[in-house]
Protein backbone atom coordinates (compact mmCIF):
# COMPACT_ATOMS: atom_id res chain seq x y z
CA UNK A 1 0.00 0.00 0.00
CA UNK A 2 2.83 2.12 0.93
CA UNK A 3 4.65 1.73 -2.63
CA UNK A 4 1.40 2.42 -3.85
CA UNK A 5 0.82 5.75 -2.63
CA UNK A 6 4.41 6.98 -3.57
CA UNK A 7 3.81 5.96 -7.11
CA UNK A 8 0.52 8.02 -7.15
CA UNK A 9 2.75 10.64 -5.62
CA UNK A 10 5.02 10.91 -8.11
CA UNK A 11 2.60 10.81 -11.08
CA UNK A 12 0.61 13.40 -9.48
CA UNK A 13 3.73 15.84 -9.08
CA UNK A 14 4.82 15.27 -12.80
CA UNK A 15 0.90 16.50 -13.53
CA UNK A 16 1.40 19.50 -11.40
CA UNK A 17 5.01 20.23 -13.19
CA UNK A 18 3.50 20.15 -16.92
CA UNK A 19 1.21 23.02 -15.67
CA UNK A 20 4.44 25.50 -14.70
CA UNK A 21 5.59 28.20 -17.24
CA UNK A 22 6.64 27.45 -20.17
CA UNK A 23 9.98 29.95 -19.78
CA UNK A 24 11.88 27.06 -21.79
CA UNK A 25 10.31 27.14 -25.28
CA UNK A 26 11.55 30.36 -26.00
CA UNK A 27 12.69 30.21 -29.68
CA UNK A 28 15.65 28.27 -30.84
CA UNK A 29 19.09 30.05 -30.46
CA UNK A 30 23.01 28.98 -31.30
CA UNK A 31 23.21 28.04 -27.48
CA UNK A 32 19.60 25.53 -27.58
CA UNK A 33 20.42 24.00 -30.90
CA UNK A 34 21.46 20.36 -29.96
CA UNK A 35 25.31 19.55 -30.13
CA UNK A 36 26.31 16.81 -32.56
CA UNK A 37 24.69 13.58 -31.49
CA UNK A 38 26.72 10.67 -30.06
CA UNK A 39 26.97 7.46 -28.43
CA UNK A 40 27.84 7.43 -24.68
CA UNK A 41 30.67 6.65 -23.34
CA UNK A 42 28.74 2.94 -22.37
CA UNK A 43 29.02 2.37 -26.08
CA UNK A 44 24.97 2.87 -26.05
CA UNK A 45 22.36 5.49 -27.92
CA UNK A 46 18.96 5.10 -26.37
CA UNK A 47 15.89 6.48 -28.71
CA UNK A 48 12.41 6.83 -27.00
CA UNK A 49 9.54 7.27 -29.88
CA UNK A 50 6.42 8.96 -28.83
CA UNK A 51 3.40 8.05 -31.40
CA UNK A 52 0.05 10.27 -31.67
CA UNK A 53 -0.03 12.88 -28.48
CA UNK A 54 -3.31 13.99 -29.95
CA UNK A 55 -2.60 17.09 -27.52
CA UNK A 56 -4.53 20.23 -28.18
CA UNK A 57 -5.40 22.65 -24.96
CA UNK A 58 -3.82 21.06 -21.46
CA UNK A 59 -5.96 20.58 -18.34
CA UNK A 60 -8.81 21.24 -20.27
CA UNK A 61 -8.55 18.73 -22.82
CA UNK A 62 -10.52 15.59 -21.72
CA UNK A 63 -9.31 11.90 -22.38
CA UNK A 64 -10.36 9.31 -24.16
CA UNK A 65 -10.97 5.51 -24.22
CA UNK A 66 -10.39 5.22 -20.34
CA UNK A 67 -12.03 2.96 -17.49
CA UNK A 68 -14.58 5.26 -15.73
CA UNK A 69 -12.47 5.17 -13.06
CA UNK A 70 -9.76 7.03 -14.72
CA UNK A 71 -11.50 9.69 -17.20
CA UNK A 72 -12.39 12.46 -14.44
CA UNK A 73 -8.53 13.63 -13.54
CA UNK A 74 -6.83 12.75 -16.82
CA UNK A 75 -6.26 15.50 -19.67
CA UNK A 76 -3.35 16.21 -21.79
CA UNK A 77 -1.08 16.70 -18.50
CA UNK A 78 -0.89 13.05 -18.53
CA UNK A 79 0.39 12.90 -21.58
CA UNK A 80 2.71 15.48 -20.28
CA UNK A 81 3.22 13.51 -17.26
CA UNK A 82 4.10 10.32 -19.02
CA UNK A 83 6.51 11.76 -21.14
CA UNK A 84 8.17 13.51 -17.98
CA UNK A 85 8.06 9.87 -16.36
CA UNK A 86 9.85 8.60 -20.06
CA UNK A 87 12.98 10.46 -19.30
CA UNK A 88 13.43 9.79 -15.69
CA UNK A 89 13.10 6.10 -16.62
CA UNK A 90 15.01 5.57 -19.59
CA UNK A 91 17.36 8.62 -19.81
CA UNK A 92 16.85 8.47 -23.55
CA UNK A 93 19.61 10.72 -26.09
CA UNK A 94 17.04 11.42 -28.25
CA UNK A 95 13.09 11.86 -28.17
CA UNK A 96 11.29 11.21 -31.66
CA UNK A 97 7.92 12.80 -31.89
CA UNK A 98 6.10 10.26 -35.01
CA UNK A 99 2.99 12.78 -35.80
CA UNK A 100 0.03 13.72 -34.70
CA UNK A 101 1.46 15.60 -32.20
CA UNK A 102 -1.35 18.34 -31.89
CA UNK A 103 -4.62 17.77 -33.17
CA UNK A 104 -8.06 19.41 -34.15
CA UNK A 105 -8.88 20.22 -30.92
CA UNK A 106 -6.37 22.80 -30.60
CA UNK A 107 -7.30 26.37 -30.38
CA UNK A 108 -4.26 27.64 -30.68
CA UNK A 109 -1.27 25.50 -32.86
CA UNK A 110 1.56 27.36 -31.91
CA UNK A 111 0.94 26.74 -27.86
CA UNK A 112 -0.06 23.26 -28.49
CA UNK A 113 3.00 22.54 -30.07
CA UNK A 114 5.18 24.08 -27.55
CA UNK A 115 3.59 22.13 -24.58
CA UNK A 116 3.50 18.75 -26.30
CA UNK A 117 7.51 19.32 -26.22
CA UNK A 118 7.71 20.81 -23.34
CA UNK A 119 9.15 17.84 -21.17
CA UNK A 120 11.85 17.39 -23.88
CA UNK A 121 12.73 21.20 -24.21
CA UNK A 122 12.53 21.40 -20.44
CA UNK A 123 14.99 18.42 -19.61
CA UNK A 124 16.89 19.79 -22.78
CA UNK A 125 16.93 16.68 -24.25
CA UNK A 126 17.65 16.86 -28.03
CA UNK A 127 14.32 15.54 -30.39
CA UNK A 128 13.27 15.49 -33.27
CA UNK A 129 9.52 15.36 -34.94
CA UNK A 130 7.40 14.36 -37.98
CA UNK A 131 4.01 15.44 -39.06
CA UNK A 132 0.77 13.06 -38.79
CA UNK A 133 -2.38 13.41 -40.67
CA UNK A 134 -3.95 15.31 -38.13
CA UNK A 135 -0.94 18.19 -37.08
CA UNK A 136 -2.54 20.92 -39.59
CA UNK A 137 -6.27 20.30 -38.66
CA UNK A 138 -6.37 23.38 -36.12
CA UNK A 139 -4.95 26.99 -36.86
CA UNK A 140 -1.73 26.52 -38.60
CA UNK A 141 -1.37 24.99 -42.22
CA UNK A 142 1.63 22.02 -42.62
CA UNK A 143 4.16 23.94 -43.34
CA UNK A 144 3.45 26.68 -40.52
CA UNK A 145 2.94 23.71 -38.20
CA UNK A 146 6.76 22.38 -39.24
CA UNK A 147 8.05 25.72 -38.99
CA UNK A 148 7.17 26.66 -35.72
CA UNK A 149 8.27 22.96 -34.60
CA UNK A 150 11.79 23.63 -35.82
CA UNK A 151 12.23 27.01 -34.51
CA UNK A 152 11.58 25.06 -30.90
CA UNK A 153 14.36 24.94 -28.40
CA UNK A 154 17.11 21.77 -28.38
CA UNK A 155 14.90 20.58 -31.79
CA UNK A 156 16.73 18.60 -34.74
CA UNK A 157 13.78 18.75 -36.60
CA UNK A 158 14.22 20.76 -40.15
CA UNK A 159 11.42 22.11 -42.13
CA UNK A 160 12.89 20.20 -45.33
CA UNK A 161 16.82 19.28 -46.43
CA UNK A 162 18.75 22.08 -47.16
CA UNK A 163 20.38 22.15 -50.61
CA UNK A 164 16.93 20.37 -52.45
CA UNK A 165 15.52 22.75 -54.52
CA UNK A 166 12.15 21.04 -54.95
CA UNK A 167 10.52 18.22 -52.63
CA UNK A 168 7.18 17.22 -51.95
CA UNK A 169 5.88 17.64 -48.09
CA UNK A 170 7.33 19.35 -45.19
CA UNK A 171 9.61 17.98 -42.26
CA UNK A 172 12.05 15.65 -44.47
CA UNK A 173 15.62 15.79 -43.33
CA UNK A 174 18.39 13.30 -41.87
CA UNK A 175 20.20 13.06 -38.69
CA UNK A 176 23.92 11.34 -37.99
CA UNK A 177 24.87 10.07 -34.63
CA UNK A 178 28.57 9.56 -34.37
CA UNK A 179 30.64 6.79 -32.62
CA UNK A 180 32.18 7.44 -28.86
CA UNK A 181 34.12 10.64 -28.35
CA UNK A 182 38.15 9.18 -28.53
CA UNK A 183 37.52 6.63 -30.58
CA UNK A 184 37.97 5.48 -34.06
CA UNK A 185 34.81 6.36 -34.68
CA UNK A 186 33.95 9.96 -32.68
CA UNK A 187 33.50 11.37 -36.40
CA UNK A 188 31.83 9.40 -38.23
CA UNK A 189 28.67 8.59 -38.38
CA UNK A 190 27.86 4.57 -37.62
CA UNK A 191 23.89 5.36 -37.10
CA UNK A 192 21.80 7.27 -39.49
CA UNK A 193 18.09 8.36 -38.56
CA UNK A 194 16.04 9.43 -41.83
CA UNK A 195 12.60 11.45 -40.95
CA UNK A 196 9.67 11.79 -43.94
CA UNK A 197 6.46 13.43 -44.18
CA UNK A 198 4.20 10.66 -45.19
CA UNK A 199 1.38 12.88 -46.16
CA UNK A 200 -2.11 13.48 -44.59
CA UNK A 201 -5.23 12.72 -47.40
CA UNK A 202 -4.64 11.58 -51.17
CA UNK A 203 -5.02 15.01 -52.67
CA UNK A 204 -5.06 12.89 -56.29
CA UNK A 205 -9.22 12.77 -56.80
CA UNK A 206 -9.39 9.67 -58.18
CA UNK A 207 -7.36 8.13 -54.97
CA UNK A 208 -9.14 8.42 -51.53
CA UNK A 209 -7.46 7.48 -48.19
CA UNK A 210 -4.06 8.49 -46.51
CA UNK A 211 -0.95 10.58 -48.19
CA UNK A 212 1.93 8.62 -49.08
CA UNK A 213 5.82 9.38 -49.61
CA UNK A 214 6.32 10.57 -53.03
CA UNK A 215 8.87 10.11 -55.82
CA UNK A 216 10.63 13.02 -54.48
CA UNK A 217 11.32 12.36 -51.27
CA UNK A 218 12.74 9.01 -52.31
CA UNK A 219 15.18 10.89 -54.51
CA UNK A 220 16.16 12.64 -51.31
CA UNK A 221 16.05 9.49 -49.48
CA UNK A 222 18.15 7.71 -51.92
CA UNK A 223 20.62 10.34 -52.25
CA UNK A 224 21.42 10.56 -48.77
CA UNK A 225 21.46 7.20 -48.07
CA UNK A 226 24.33 6.69 -51.03
CA UNK A 227 26.12 10.01 -49.49
CA UNK A 228 26.05 8.52 -45.61
CA UNK A 229 27.31 5.04 -46.98
CA UNK A 230 30.06 6.53 -49.22
CA UNK A 231 31.85 8.76 -46.32
CA UNK A 232 31.55 5.64 -43.96
CA UNK A 233 33.36 2.94 -46.55
CA UNK A 234 35.79 5.87 -47.59
CA UNK A 235 37.54 5.16 -43.37
CA UNK A 236 39.72 2.67 -42.50
CA UNK A 237 38.16 1.55 -39.22
CA UNK A 238 34.55 0.56 -41.73
CA UNK A 239 33.71 -2.81 -42.40
CA UNK A 240 32.34 -4.27 -45.22
CA UNK A 241 28.57 -3.09 -44.19
CA UNK A 242 26.90 0.01 -44.28
CA UNK A 243 26.00 2.22 -41.13
CA UNK A 244 22.77 1.02 -39.88
CA UNK A 245 20.11 3.46 -40.75
CA UNK A 246 16.74 3.68 -39.05
CA UNK A 247 13.69 5.51 -40.62
CA UNK A 248 10.48 7.28 -38.64
CA UNK A 249 7.39 8.63 -40.07
CA UNK A 250 3.25 8.45 -39.19
CA UNK A 251 1.52 6.47 -41.87
CA UNK A 252 2.40 2.57 -42.43
CA UNK A 253 3.36 1.87 -45.80
CA UNK A 254 0.99 -0.87 -47.37
CA UNK A 255 3.82 -3.77 -46.44
CA UNK A 256 3.03 -3.60 -42.73
CA UNK A 257 -0.14 -5.85 -43.72
CA UNK A 258 2.83 -8.83 -45.49
CA UNK A 259 4.20 -9.08 -41.66
CA UNK A 260 3.76 -12.40 -40.71
CA UNK A 261 1.67 -13.26 -37.52
CA UNK A 262 3.75 -15.71 -36.06
CA UNK A 263 6.76 -13.76 -36.57
CA UNK A 264 6.21 -10.31 -34.70
CA UNK A 265 6.37 -9.16 -31.40
CA UNK A 266 3.35 -7.13 -30.13
CA UNK A 267 -0.08 -7.01 -31.41
CA UNK A 268 -2.03 -5.75 -34.12
CA UNK A 269 -5.83 -4.60 -33.15
CA UNK A 270 -6.42 -1.68 -35.43
CA UNK A 271 -5.54 -3.47 -39.07
CA UNK A 272 -2.99 -1.65 -40.96
CA UNK A 273 -4.24 2.24 -41.89
CA UNK A 274 -1.85 2.75 -45.07
CA UNK A 275 -2.50 4.30 -48.73
CA UNK A 276 -4.19 2.69 -51.22
CA UNK A 277 -1.62 3.27 -53.39
CA UNK A 278 1.98 1.55 -53.16
CA UNK A 279 4.40 4.22 -53.71
CA UNK A 280 7.38 1.78 -53.70
CA UNK A 281 9.14 3.61 -50.71
CA UNK A 282 9.86 0.14 -48.66
CA UNK A 283 11.58 -1.16 -52.08
CA UNK A 284 13.43 2.10 -52.23
CA UNK A 285 14.54 1.35 -48.58
CA UNK A 286 15.54 -2.40 -49.67
CA UNK A 287 17.74 -0.94 -52.74
CA UNK A 288 19.16 1.70 -50.07
CA UNK A 289 20.79 -1.40 -48.17
CA UNK A 290 21.24 0.21 -45.33
CA UNK A 291 17.78 0.48 -43.13
CA UNK A 292 17.25 -1.86 -40.34
CA UNK A 293 14.08 -0.63 -39.32
CA UNK A 294 11.09 1.65 -39.60
CA UNK A 295 9.41 2.97 -36.86
CA UNK A 296 5.44 5.01 -37.31
CA UNK A 297 2.30 5.52 -35.43
CA UNK A 298 -1.42 6.50 -37.13
CA UNK A 299 -2.98 2.90 -35.37
CA UNK A 300 -3.10 3.56 -32.00
CA UNK A 301 -3.34 -0.02 -31.03
CA UNK A 302 -1.09 -1.54 -32.68
CA UNK A 303 2.50 -2.02 -31.18
CA UNK A 304 3.58 -5.02 -32.92
CA UNK A 305 7.87 -5.20 -34.65
CA UNK A 306 8.11 -7.77 -37.41
CA UNK A 307 10.89 -8.59 -40.03
CA UNK A 308 9.36 -8.14 -43.39
CA UNK A 309 11.98 -8.74 -46.56
CA UNK A 310 14.97 -7.95 -44.43
CA UNK A 311 13.47 -4.64 -42.80
CA UNK A 312 11.64 -4.69 -39.29
CA UNK A 313 8.73 -2.59 -39.58
CA UNK A 314 7.17 -1.27 -35.77
CA UNK A 315 4.57 0.79 -34.50
CA UNK A 316 4.74 3.12 -31.89
CA UNK A 317 2.03 2.27 -29.55
CA UNK A 318 -0.77 4.83 -28.94
CA UNK A 319 0.80 7.36 -26.52
CA UNK A 320 -1.51 10.20 -26.18
CA UNK A 321 -4.28 10.35 -23.91
CA UNK A 322 -6.61 12.71 -25.96
CA UNK A 323 -5.88 10.28 -28.83
CA UNK A 324 -8.35 7.23 -29.00
CA UNK A 325 -7.01 3.79 -27.45
CA UNK A 326 -9.02 1.05 -25.70
CA UNK A 327 -10.07 0.97 -21.81
CA UNK A 328 -7.76 -1.45 -19.83
CA UNK A 329 -4.96 -1.22 -22.54
CA UNK A 330 -2.02 1.11 -21.49
CA UNK A 331 -0.74 3.88 -23.23
CA UNK A 332 2.56 3.40 -23.71
CA UNK A 333 5.84 4.06 -25.57
CA UNK A 334 8.74 2.48 -27.97
CA UNK A 335 11.98 2.58 -26.67
CA UNK A 336 15.15 1.59 -29.06
CA UNK A 337 18.78 1.07 -28.34
CA UNK A 338 21.95 0.69 -30.10
CA UNK A 339 24.55 -0.65 -28.97
CA UNK A 340 28.12 -0.77 -30.35
CA UNK A 341 30.72 -3.27 -30.90
CA UNK A 342 33.74 -3.52 -27.92
CA UNK A 343 36.75 -3.46 -29.94
CA UNK A 344 39.22 -3.79 -26.33
CA UNK A 345 39.33 -2.85 -23.46
CA UNK A 346 39.51 1.06 -24.39
CA UNK A 347 37.87 1.50 -27.17
CA UNK A 348 34.41 1.44 -29.29
CA UNK A 349 33.93 0.23 -32.70
CA UNK A 350 30.87 -0.32 -35.62
CA UNK A 351 27.28 -0.06 -34.20
CA UNK A 352 26.79 -4.13 -32.83
CA UNK A 353 22.66 -4.54 -32.25
CA UNK A 354 19.81 -2.78 -31.85
CA UNK A 355 17.15 -3.72 -29.20
CA UNK A 356 13.76 -2.31 -28.58
CA UNK A 357 11.46 -2.68 -25.88
CA UNK A 358 7.46 -0.42 -25.08
CA UNK A 359 7.23 0.97 -21.50
CA UNK A 360 3.12 0.81 -20.37
CA UNK A 361 1.84 3.99 -18.39
CA UNK A 362 1.04 2.05 -15.61
CA UNK A 363 2.15 2.13 -11.78
CA UNK A 364 5.49 0.22 -12.35
CA UNK A 365 6.01 1.88 -15.94
CA UNK A 366 5.90 -1.62 -16.93
CA UNK A 367 8.92 -2.86 -19.94
CA UNK A 368 7.13 -5.60 -22.09
CA UNK A 369 8.39 -7.07 -25.50
CA UNK A 370 12.26 -6.78 -25.07
CA UNK A 371 13.42 -7.76 -28.90
CA UNK A 372 16.63 -7.64 -31.01
CA UNK A 373 15.80 -5.75 -33.96
CA UNK A 374 19.12 -6.67 -35.60
CA UNK A 375 22.65 -8.08 -34.94
CA UNK A 376 25.89 -7.26 -36.89
CA UNK A 377 26.78 -10.62 -37.76
CA UNK A 378 30.44 -9.48 -38.59
CA UNK A 379 30.76 -8.96 -34.70
CA UNK A 380 29.85 -12.90 -33.72
CA UNK A 381 26.51 -11.48 -32.64
CA UNK A 382 24.24 -13.33 -35.20
CA UNK A 383 22.71 -12.09 -38.29
CA UNK A 384 20.05 -9.83 -39.34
Amino acid sequence: MEEKKKTIGVQGLLVAAAVLCLSSLAVSTEETKPKQLRFRENGEFKIVQVADMHYADGKTTPCRDLLPSELASCSDLNTTAFIHRMILAEKPDLIVFTGDNICSDATDAARSLEYAFSPAISASIPWAAVLGNHDQESTLPREGVMKHIASLNHTLSQVNPTGVDVIDGFGNYNVEVQGVEGSGFENKSVLNLYFLDSGDYSTVPSISGYGWIKPSQQLWFQRTSMKLQKAYMSKPEAQEAPAPGLVYFHIPLPEYASVDSSNYTGVNQDGISSPSVNSGFFTTMVEAGDVKAVFTGHDHLNDFCGEYTGIQLCYGGGFGYHAYGKAGWARRARVVQATLEKTDEASWGPLKSIKTWKRLDDQNLTAIDVQVLWNNSTTGAGGT
